[in-house]
This record gives C-alpha cells, structure tokens and sequence, in this order.
C-alpha cells in the first residue's frame, strides 16, 4: 500500500527530524504514534533516498532498525495474567521521549535562529548612553541579542565542523546551569567567557542547551552578561544575588520540571 504522505525528499539533519516531519504533516498525536505506518513511511523515505543515491548515514539505518524492533515488539501477544503482576511499559515510549527532547531542542534553535534575525534588522542609537542616568542600565538587553547573534554564528559554524558524539546520557539544561555554576565559583571575581564553553561542546545540542541554561540564569538573576568592548568577548559575571539564588534548590527543581 502506498504511503498517504508525498515525500518531496527534503534533507534533514537526522533520523529524528525525519520522524517529527512524518509526524506532524499528518498531524499525529506524538505520544500515541501508529508505528506500522510511520516504520512503512520512513522506509519508503530511505528507499527514495537510496534510488537517488542519498548518503544518509549510519544513523538513518539504525533508526529504521528501531522502528522495526518496535513494531515487532507491538505485534507479539502478551499473556494477560503477566501483564498484572509485571506491566510491561509501550515499546514506544522511548522513542517518543527522545522525539519531543529533540522537538524542544530544534524549537529553540528555531528561535534562537529568529532572534538573530530580528537583531539583525533593529538599529540601536549608539548614543543612548548620553540620555540615561547612572542607575539606568539597558545593557543587559542589547547584551542578550548579542548573546544569540553570537550562538547563531557559532551553530552555523559547527554544523559544518566534524562532531564527535559521546556515547552517555544526554547533557539537559539543568545540568549545563550546575556546569556554569561550578565555573563561576572557581573563576571568583573573573569572567566566564560563555562562547569558549559553546566551542567546547560536542554536539549542537549540548550547544543548544548551554544557551537556554544561561537564559535561565539570566531570568534568575543568578548571572549578568557582560562585554567590555565593543566587539569584545560575551562574557558570564556573577550578579550580586548569585549565591541567594543557589541557597535553594527550588529554582533547579523548576527547571528540571520545564526542561523534562
């Protein structure tokens, strides 16, 4: 049987793209994903690609391997006596929680994306200082479109850069503001250079997340961005409630909750 969906063979950064594109063209609940007809749909895909002589990568084969494995797992018969005493959990689960991790990535590099564009097109009126008292300070907010016109350059830059990625657990935002609390710590009064740490990291991902884990400690007050020259280094200072912020664990709790 053909597949319902017309396949304009667009190219995409990886197996997971291509499952959320599936997904949502045919608008399908994300957490309840018909995987006969998804498996049927990305195979086709592969096959096209195949036909037209489309390096995919390793990957994209082993994620078809995936949906097979789930598939198959869905088709075997369950004893129902076992089922009360050990409930086994949908083979899809998995998969469907690294999906909407990976949507929620992908948006946030869509808006970090939008965000450099929208810098790009505001003009800001270099003497502005001249017409504002000491106490008021608009820094931070031209600072922040600097901060995602910078990660902007800098994901364009590594998608054309080898990435080597790390077999483990994928690092989350909570964990990348832990990361940038110990590095504030031991730098003491010293900047942290926040684009050093970005080309650092080994995946576009992690890159992603380091971005929102400063967002998220900027709202928090926990940290000021800073640059003292013109077109000097973005740098992370410690703001003066720094340590009232980490005195409680609620803040991270928030954070783990969103980010999960």
């Amino acid at each position: 049987m053909s597949s319902p969906l017309n396949f304009h063979l667009e190219r995409y950064e990886g197996p997971l793209d291509l499952l959320l594109d599936l997904i949502r063209k045919q608008q399908i609940d994300i957490r309840d994903i018909p995987i006969a007809t998804i498996t049927a749909q990305y195979l086709e895909y592969l096959e096209k690609a195949r036909e037209l002589d489309i390096d995919l990568g390793a990957e994209f084969v082993y994620m078809a391997a995936t949906l097979i494995h789930i598939k198959s797992r869905m088709l075997l018969p369950r004893d129902p006596e076992l089922d009360k005493d050990h409930p086994e959990e949908d083979p899809r689960q998995e998969l469907v929680d690294r999906l909407l991790e990976h949507e929620k990535f992908k948006n946030a590099a869509e808006m970090l994306q939008q965000k450099r564009l929208i810098e790009e097109n505001v003009w800001s009126n270099p003497q502005i200082q001249s017409f504002l008292s000491d106490e008021e300070d608009p820094g931070l907010a031209i600072t922040l479109y600097d901060l995602v016109k910078a990660f902007g350059d800098l994901l364009e830059r590594a998608k054309n850069r080898p990435v080597y990625e790390v077999a483990g657990a994928d690092v989350g935002v909570a964990d990348m503001i832990q990361y940038l609390r110990s590095a504030l710590e031991s730098a003491g009064d010293q900047p942290v250079f926040i684009l050093r740490i970005a080309e650092q990291q080994r995946s576009l991902r992690a890159m992603i997340a380091l971005f929102l884990a400063v967002l998220e400690m900027v709202k928090m007050q926990a940290v000021v961005i800073t640059q003292k020259d013109l077109f000097g280094e973005i740098a992370l200072e410690r703001h003066k409630l720094f340590d009232t912020v980490f005195s409680s664990e609620q803040p991270m709790i928030a954070i783990e909750k969103d980010y999960t």
